[in-house]
């Protein structure tokens, strides 16, 4: 396969098509999560609007070939949110739509948590918080050194960025000037035990990326057009490391989901599911 057949899309999707995607994403998130019994809806639903942006109108890729070494990277190392990730690929084109309901099934391919070994499309096993960084860092690298035209993109949640190992990776990250790695926060302020001001505060978390070296832009996570637009200045940007703050919605979606704690990993009644997907409707 040559390089070509992985160019980005020659021109943008209208914002409704992307729209429409981002609420089919919605959709098979909370059905999956449902019909498994458990999950992570929260952290899912925050972040559609990122993947949609990165994998329809970005990313350089071909789901028939998921491992071509030209194609764009992109790592989640929230890996909580691999319902949504694999909501993206089915929808995408990696496998088929009706296996998402195998979510944390046996002997199926879409665990709890991603697997590079077993499902197409995804780039790095995740679990532990604050792992993902470093290794898009390693494969930012691997490309300038291979002379690779791929661009790495890794989505953060924001309560991972209270670990340590994040800011040891950034640091890293500026000091080689990986300007074809953009890291993107999904800032929906709320982690596992609760808010994360109230647990350790991270703001002004634009200002820390910056004093680390990071070109910073903080922009609204659910508007594509400012999405599009960050992400365009990420891939012009010559000399660091771009990341973008997203600010976001916990349960983005679904009322009462939204910017509720509770639902960072309980998964909807059937009654829930039912009202959940009225209102995606």
């Amino acid at each position: 396969m040559s390089q070509q057949d992985l160019q980005a899309p020659a021109s943008q999707p209208a914002l409704q098509e992307l729209e429409a995607i981002a609420k089919r994403i919605r959709r098979h998130i909370v059905t999956m999560i449902g019909q498994a019994g458990s999950g992570h809806p929260g952290g899912s639903l925050s972040c559609v609007e990122i993947l949609t942006a990165l994998f329809w109108a970005v990313m350089r890729l071909d789901p028939r070939d998921p491992c071509h070494p030209d194609r764009d990277r992109f790592v989640l190392s929230k890996g909580h949110a691999a319902p949504a990730l694999y909501a993206t690929l089915a929808e995408r084109g990696f496998f088929p739509i009706e296996e998402l309901l195998t979510l944390r099934k046996m002997g199926g391919r879409l665990q709890g948590h991603p697997d590079m070994t077993c499902t197409p499309g995804v780039e790095m096993n995740a679990g532990s918080e604050g792992l993902g960084l470093s290794f898009g860092i390693g494969q930012a690298l691997a490309a300038r050194l291979d002379g690779k035209p791929y661009r790495v993109y890794v989505l953060l949640g924001d309560g991972e960025c209270q670990e340590g190992q994040v800011w040891e990776a950034a640091l890293f990250a500026h000091h080689h000037r990986l300007d074809n790695l953009t890291a993107i926060v999904d800032r929906n302020r709320i982690q596992l035990s609760g808010f994360t001001e109230d647990i350790i505060a991270l703001d002004p978390l634009k200002e820390k990326w910056q004093a680390f070296g990071w070109q910073a832009l903080e922009i609204d996570g659910h508007s594509f057009p400012q999405l599009l637009k960050a992400l365009e200045v990420a891939r012009n940007s010559q000399g660091s490391p771009t990341v973008l703050i997203a600010r976001t919605v916990k349960g983005k979606g679904v009322s009462f989901m939204e910017n509720n704690p509770e639902f960072h990993g309980k998964a909807p009644t059937p009654a829930e599911l039912e009202q959940a997907l009225k209102e995606l409707a």
